[in-house]
Formats: structure tokens, sequence, C-alpha cells
């Protein structure tokens, strides 16, 4: 089959194109997909480059991805509610970046939902619900979120403010009318991030969703109260490797899968009757996923990044 492989850590070079990979036979629990859609991620880079080792321990080789959207291909003993042929989305245990790839964690792809847009929730709809729950953010509230206009940014802007939450959202000035096109109040990254948001949000901030990183950390606490005083329970990071220098923690995976199927059946549900938007940044061919991957590190892209086999 055809596959992304890759053997050691490092650049996007690391990421060879192969077509005589093997093609996985599923285990107990498990199905086969024949991939149509599989998600690009700032993870998938970051564990290319070593930088997630902690908790994502990586077997070489590997194939990297674990967004993926598909057809049921074949299934392994004990797999209920689904059949060859199914049109599914979720995660992928083998890496996605292949032509087949193995998942347990599957829900059924809506009829009218595209693929593109299927393959966008997993990873983004599962961060942002999770890490939104994780603050206990509540009608009344505001919430600070630093990288707002990115996949996960965009999601959790729409979920807290239909859920009454005043959100202020970092992004580049060139993202500012998107943000506010979601209801969010924009500011700009960048020295002086602090008087920023205290100037868009005079009643305060309650909580802070780190979504990009890049040393926002002191700033949440600032905002917060200050180191001491600071709610460090109220800040979550899903970007910032170095959290626990600053005792505040890394959100990870929700663990309970019955939990991520309500989040990502209610969005699904959403995205079908407009009333939450995903953002659609490019679709390629398999083969140019060192290409996409660069696109992703360069943390300039305007929505979801799909690769095609």
């Amino acid at each position: 089959m055809e596959a992304i492989v890759f053997e050691e850590f490092g650049g996007p070079g690391v990421l060879r194109h192969e077509t005589g990979a093997e093609v996985p036979e599923p285990g107990p629990g498990e199905v086969r997909l024949r991939v149509v859609a599989a998600g690009v991620n700032p993870m998938d880079w970051k564990v290319r480059r070593g930088l997630l080792e902690a908790h994502f321990p990586t077997t070489f080789p590997a194939v990297p991805g674990i967004e993926v959207a598909g057809t049921v291909d074949a299934l392994g003993e004990g797999v209920t509610g689904l059949a060859v042929g199914d049109e599914v989305f979720g995660w992928s245990r083998t890496g996605a970046y292949a032509q087949y790839a193995l998942a347990g964690d599957v829900l059924p792809k809506p009829a009218g939902l595209s693929w593109e847009a299927a393959v966008g929730l997993p990873v983004a709809g599962e961060t942002a619900a999770r890490v939104l729950a994780q603050l206990g953010v509540r009608e009344g509230e505001t919430l600070f979120l630093h990288g707002a206009a990115g996949i996960v940014g965009t999601l959790a802007v729409q979920l807290a403010v239909a859920a009454g939450v005043t959100v202020v959202g970092s992004a580049s000035a060139a993202n500012h009318a998107y943000l506010r096109g979601l209801g969010a109040v924009p500011v700009a990254y960048g020295d002086g991030l602090a008087d920023r948001v205290r100037a868009a949000a005079p009643q305060g901030v309650d909580a802070v969703f780190d979504a990009a990183g890049h040393g926002v950390l002191p700033v949440a606490i600032e905002l917060l109260g200050g180191e001491g005083t600071a709610r460090k329970e109220r800040i979550a990071t899903i970007a910032a490797t170095d959290a626990e220098a600053y005792g505040i923690a890394y959100s990870l995976p929700e663990p309970d899968f019955e939990r991520v199927r309500g989040w990502l059946t209610a969005q699904a549900e959403g995205v079908l009757a407009g009333t939450l938007r995903l953002r659609h940044a490019e679709t390629l061919p398999l083969k140019e996923a060192a290409r996409a991957q660069e696109l992703s590190e360069s943390g300039h892209v305007r929505g979801k990044l799909v690769l095609r086999p």
C-alpha cells in the first residue's frame, strides 16, 4: 500500500513516501479503514521531531497521523455495530498517512458531511470540548483563548460563545475579522498582550486556554492574578511543552470515548446544520506529506490541512 514512513526524528526530510508498505491486519476490537482523508495536526510534526516522547512514545518505523476518515474495509474479532463499507471517522492506531489504517475508536460519518469536515473534527473537536470542560468555563465568564484562529481555536470559540462565555482571542491582524464573525473579541499577538487582553476584557479574565504556545503562560498567570495567587487550575495548554515548569497542566486526550463520542456527534450535527463552522485550508496528495507538515509547522495555516491517498 501507499504510506508515509519515518525511521528517525528530524525535519520534514525524514518523511519517506513508500508504495510497497505492508497492509495492516485488524486485531481484536479493531477495524481496518481504506483511508479517504488523513488530518494533518501540529502534533504530527512534534512527534516527528521527538518533542512528545514523554507522552506519545514512537516505535520505528512509524507512519504519522492520528486523525482518519474512511470506509471500513475489514473487521477484527469482537467488533460490533460496524460493517464493511461503513463510512466512519476517528483515530488511527497505525498512522493515518497511508492507504489503509487500523482504528479502534471511530464514529459513523453522517451522510452529507464532507470527508474534509469529518477528518477535521476528531482532534480539534475533542480538544476544544475537553479543554473547555477541564477549565469549567460557564455562562457569564470570560475566557482568553491564545491562538483563537486555528482549527482548535475556531471550534473552541464557537462552543464557548454558544455556552454564553465571553471570548477574547489572540490572532494575527489578518484573522481579526474572522474571529469577530465567530463571536470573539480579537487582540493581537506580541509584546503588551496582557494589556490588550485587559483592555478588551475590563471585567477581568476567568480562565485561559493556550492553543498556540510561544511563551504565553507567564501572560496567562499574570492575567489570573500573578505568580503565587494565580488560579492555575483555570489555565490549560495544548501547546506549551514547558507547562510543568510553570505549575500548569498540559491537557491530554480524554480517555472516556463515550464522552468523546457525545461531543463529536453533537459537533458533526452542528456542522451539518450550519451552526458550527470548520475552516478548511487545503487538501494535498499523500505524497506531499512533508510539504503539509512544513505548512503546519510554519504556524500560518488558516484552517485544516488534509491529505488524500
